[in-house]
């Protein structure tokens, strides 16, 4: 009999991005013969996947560092922040070793250094689909890494790199060995999907004896031949997003973009060196809402960046009432370090910033849940996440798994996740619905 396999412990944190390699870094564990162990108690060594993104994310990793340290001594630190390993080794010189995001192949060797594998190629059979983070009926689909944009308030390239886009056919073939493993929901995600193959020009390739392009119109219509849900998220409002309107009219992907607008004052939009047309924006959304009529928006926006004056946020808040987004993420600025916008003049003070987002989340509060307020007594279809003595929670179209809001389903409670159902809309709150079945 061989000894006992190595023990990790792994923490992952930040965006579906660093999730997706999280779960590639786990999956190369397992095949090498490594065991996953819940406690650092338990690990011979700890793997911690960091975020760098925001000021709160790089205090955040610090901090499991820091507790990893504490408990167990042996860690290895991958992701966005080891792309600023002085920062790191000045806090805890005795990590291991550093890596920077999707650097799987030194992750891998910093773990072999600390505890040389103990293969034993009877016991570590792994499924075809490789180790998933997420529930079984979901999964995120990364698509490409980096982005060719240079916005100011972000240091994403410089932790990421450029625009490096998957071949379609990867990307596809990988899909469907996801569908047949159990996933009912395909999140696509990158730093910008509507970019996704500009830097191999659009490269044909084959996938089940068809041609397909890498570009998001095409790679949307391969994976609609799944049958699975397909969601797009990360969309920058290029004119070629109006492609996508006649698959989602067809049912064939998701009605539901997911936009990050950031602003919609034009200077400050230039400010931030992001596509500024507001209004061609508005008349966009109103030209898809005519295609798509159940088609969801969500959106990001960001308050009380440098120079905001008082009728520039008035400008946003007019902009959200025109839009009437679905779905609503928003930031008090906060500098990111080594970010363009810290060097703007006048900066918001924290307090009228806190104020603005207070503001901004009470217009865009009212809006949602009178959007939702119109879905009652409508029959929509469902995905359950989860079932239990109080019934059932699911997600409709509109509703992004974490980040969205869910759908109460009153008897719902022999339902199993993964399910999809009808139910009959009764009523709505700020974010959420609730629903009984259809019989």
């Amino acid at each position: 009999m061989s000894k006992a396999s190595q023990k990790i412990g792994f923490v992952s944190l930040g965006c579906p991005k660093a999730l997706v390699d999280s779960e590639r870094i786990l999956t190369q564990l397992k095949v090498e013969g490594y065991e996953i162990v819940p406690s650092y108690d338990a690990a011979d060594a700890v793997v911690v996947n960091t975020c760098g993104f925001i000021d709160a994310a790089v205090q955040e990793s610090l901090d499991a560092i820091g507790e990893a340290l504490h408990e167990n001594g042996k860690v290895i630190v991958t992701g966005c922040l080891g792309k600023r390993s002085e920062l790191i080794r000045e806090a805890y010189p005795d990590v291991l070793a550093i890596t920077g995001p999707q650097d799987y192949a030194s992750v891998m060797s910093a773990v072999h250094s600390a505890l040389p594998p103990k293969r034993n190629p009877l016991l570590d059979i792994i499924p075809d689909t490789g180790i998933k983070l997420t529930p079984k009926h979901y999964a995120y689909l990364k698509i490409s890494e980096g982005c060719n944009h240079r916005c100011s308030f972000c240091i994403i390239p410089s932790m990421r790199g450029d625009l490096v886009s998957r071949p379609v056919d990867e990307v596809l073939i990988e899909a469907e060995r996801l569908v047949k493993g159990g996933v009912k929901e395909l999140l696509v995600i990158s730093q910008d999907t509507s970019a996704y193959g500009v830097d191999v020009k659009y490269a044909e390739r084959t996938w089940r004896e068809k041609t397909y392009r890498t570009r998001m119109t095409e790679l949307c219509e391969g994976l609609s031949e799944l049958g699975a849900w397909t969601r797009l998220h990360y969309v920058y409002p290029y004119p070629h997003v109006d492609e996508i309107m006649p698959l989602m009219a067809e049912g064939k992907i998701l009605p539901y973009l997911d936009i990050p607008f950031q602003h919609a004052s034009p200077r400050i939009l230039k400010l931030m060196k992001r596509p500024g047309n507001i209004d061609k924006t508005l008349e966009r959304i109103r030209n898809w809402r005519k295609l798509v009529p159940d088609l969801t928006l969500r959106s990001t926006f960001i308050v009380g960046f440098p120079g905001e004056t008082d009728a520039e946020f008035e400008e946003l808040l007019d902009f959200l009432r025109e839009a009437e987004l679905d779905r609503v993420g928003a930031f008090a600025y906060s500098p990111v370090d080594g970010a363009k916008a810290n060097e703007l003049p006048n900066p918001v003070s924290e307090e009228l910033k806190e104020d603005r987002l207070e503001q901004f989340m009470a217009v865009q509060a009212e809006i949602s849940a009178a959007k939702l307020q119109r879905k009652i007594g409508r029959t929509i279809k469902v995905l359950v996440d989860e079932a239990g003595a109080d019934g059932a929670v699911a997600r409709s179209a509109a509703d992004a798994p974490e980040i969205d809001g869910v759908v109460h389903i009153a008897d719902g409670q022999s339902l199993k996740s993964g399910q999809f159902v009808d139910v009959v809309v009764e009523a709505a709150d700020e974010h959420d619905l609730h629903a009984r079945l259809v019989h």
